[in-house]
């Protein structure tokens, strides 16, 4: 949920966004709404701002483990991208929850490097979050040495947001953000209205996600019965071409479906798979 959070706030408040991480203050900033074939691309911690030479590439992780791993996303969408618009991308990689794990900045091969920028809200001074509402739920993650007081800070500038439709809205977001790091219960003490769940924003949330989880479902769903298909038809797969069969979307899942009545050999799969539909 919190990766639909972040996805929230950088579309209702694009402008935001690029002030902090491009130091743009650019008025003309639209949300790119692409899927970037070859495959649908993730939406929900995927956001790419457009302005006016350029394009950021927001990607929200709580969580820093990822498959593909995150450096493999990052350079795809690059070169996605670039292809499609041919303009300079700027891609920033946010992290929302405090981890030991080393977090590459850079996809490296022997012959290939790609960097991006990684920013850690744990080690950004909250300040910078102050002055722009929007960007307010990133300070109850933000560095501190008293976090009680942090959230507390939080809270008084939440209050005086105008108007009020907007200060719900953003209380909202900024206790389920919190909720990564401080305990329920100091989050209720200190936010009284609690988590106005009647919230539009908060509705919407929780629609997408369960229609993301209707999307997987179907696709785990799909992807059983037809490696079920497949074993029966064709045998043992190896595991290489199981993996690719797991990579397919559910409308390339659908197609393998119907296509695989006229397999006869596990190289018609692999025939398959090489030219499969797009």
């Amino acid at each position: 949920m919190r990766d639909n959070l972040c996805k929230y706030l950088a579309e209702q408040y694009p402008t935001a966004f690029t002030q902090w991480l491009l130091k743009d203050s650019s008025p003309q900033v639209s949300i790119l709404k692409t899927e970037l074939s070859l495959e649908p691309i993730r939406a929900d911690s995927v956001t790419f701002v457009q302005t006016q030479d350029r394009i950021l590439h927001l990607e929200f992780q709580v969580e820093p483990q990822t498959e593909p791993p995150l450096p493999l996303r990052m350079l795809d969408y690059w070169v996605r991208l670039h292809r499609k618009y041919a303009c300079e991308i700027v891609q920033v990689l946010i992290l929302l929850r405090r981890t030991t794990i080393d977090v590459p900045t850079a996809f490296e091969t022997e012959t290939t490097i790609h960097r991006y920028r990684v920013i850690k809200l744990w080690e950004e001074d909250p300040q910078q979050f102050f002055n722009n509402p929007a960007l307010l739920p990133f300070a109850v993650l933000a560095q501190t040495c008293n976090s009680e007081e942090l959230l507390r800070a939080v809270a008084e500038r939440v209050n005086q947001i105008e108007p009020e439709s907007e200060r719900r809205e953003l209380s909202t977001v900024v206790q389920l953000m919190a909720g990564l790091q401080y305990k329920e219960e100091l989050i209720e003490s200190i936010f009284r209205e609690g988590m106005m769940r009647e919230s539009v924003m908060y509705q919407k949330i929780l629609r997408e996600g369960e229609q993301q989880g209707l999307q997987r479902g179907r696709q785990e769903g799909e992807l059983t019965l037809i490696l079920r298909q497949l074993h029966r038809r064709l045998g043992h797969l190896p595991d290489e071409v199981v993996s690719q069969i797991r990579d397919l979307s559910l409308e390339q899942l659908e197609t393998l479906g119907e296509a695989l009545l006229d397999f006869q050999t596990l190289p018609d799969l692999e025939a398959w798979l090489r030219i499969r539909p797009h």
